[in-house]
């Protein structure tokens, strides 16, 4: 669809006003706008043939108009301008990230926090997903007399633990066994290539102590399998509820984000920021909220997700540079390089 550079002009207007004042805009405050350089008349002509195209929409009879799913749709494939994050935005930024955990589960759930306030919405941070990541070391602790906790660390420096409960009492001895097995057996390999041969390997190491480790060495494996898989961490969640969400957007909101793999299958593989829109989501429909998303690089291939959650009205112009500043900032931390 083609519109003119006028009709171009009070759309990208009306967003603007309404994004600011939540308010149905009229054609009195859009003269205002363009300090009466153009007359409410003409402006009221180019706002119906506006709706005439389905870019905007009148609420009620008397009320002004605002911009329709269309018209979003519209203004951000077109009339959304590329822009730099404000210098005070991007200190911000930097001052939250500077007392952050390098720790990935830890860096992408204190930064999804750091986004959520910043934006005053809710906001979404994966941690770095590959099918190449591993276990680089595992621990183990014992943590009562029947039960052990398996530490593993990624080869991206991640850390998961899985707690295991054994049938009888361990003995320290246990405890540096099961560790020595699990890091000559099961280091650096993917949860693939770990098949009957190494669990066969890692018990004939344990000898007469491998069915009580068994637990242990099954903990392990789970831990395996899970490496290379995202974690997402939402936050900010009450500042949708305050912002008058419907509750059947916000619980879509909730299942869509707790489905890492679903969430990464909706943000384009694009080097910019991707936004969508609530109604055009089949799987998990959310009308009046959007979606701004954006990959970011943490270092050896590796990428993670952030995302931004918010109504439909959000102030696009401010929040698409300050996302990219952050998927910049977020992937120098992640990769170690900040």
């Amino acid at each position: 669809m083609a519109i003119d550079d006028r009709k171009q002009r009070v759309l990208r207007a009306i967003v603007a006003l309404y994004a600011t004042g939540g308010e149905p805009v009229g054609s009195g405050l859009l003269a205002e706008h363009f300090d009466r350089a153009v007359s409410s008349a003409t402006l009221r002509n180019e706002m119906a043939a506006l709706t005439k195209l389905g870019l905007l929409e009148q609420p009620h009879t008397s009320a002004g108009r605002v911009p329709s799913v269309k018209g979003y749709r519209y203004y951000l494939d077109n009339l959304l301008e590329s822009e730099t994050a404000d210098a005070g935005v991007r200190a911000e930024i930097d001052r939250r990230f500077a007392s952050m955990d390098y720790d990935p589960e830890h860096l992408a759930q204190e930064s999804a926090r750091a986004l959520a306030d910043l934006s005053g919405y809710a906001a979404a941070v994966s941690t770095p997903r590959s099918d190449d990541i591993c276990i680089a070391h595992f621990e183990v602790v014992q943590v009562g007399r029947g039960a052990a906790a398996v530490l593993a660390v990624t080869s991206a420096g991640g850390v998961r633990t899985r707690t295991a409960k054994v049938e009888a009492p361990l003995a320290a001895s246990d405890v540096a066994l099961a560790a020595q097995a699990l890091n000559q057996f099961m280091t650096f390999r993917s949860a693939a290539d770990v098949g009957f041969d190494t669990f066969g390997a890692v018990e004939l190491a344990a000898g007469a102590r491998a069915q009580v480790l068994r637990p242990i060495y099954s903990a392990a494996y789970t831990l395996l399998k899970e490496a290379g898989r995202a974690a997402i961490y939402l936050e900010g969640q009450q500042n949708l509820v305050r912002s008058g969400c419907a509750q059947s957007a916000y619980c879509s909101m909730l299942e869509l984000f707790a489905d890492a793999q679903a969430v990464r299958r909706m943000i384009p593989r694009t080097e910019r920021v991707s936004i969508i829109l609530g109604d055009e989501l089949a799987d998990h429909p959310m009308p009046g909220l959007c979606v701004a998303s954006r990959r970011y690089h943490a270092g050896n291939g590796l990428t993670g997700t952030i995302s931004v959650i918010g109504p439909t009205r959000m102030r696009y112009r401010e929040l698409v540079p300050a996302l990219e500043y952050f998927a910049r900032v977020l992937g120098e931390h992640m990769s170690g390089t900040a």
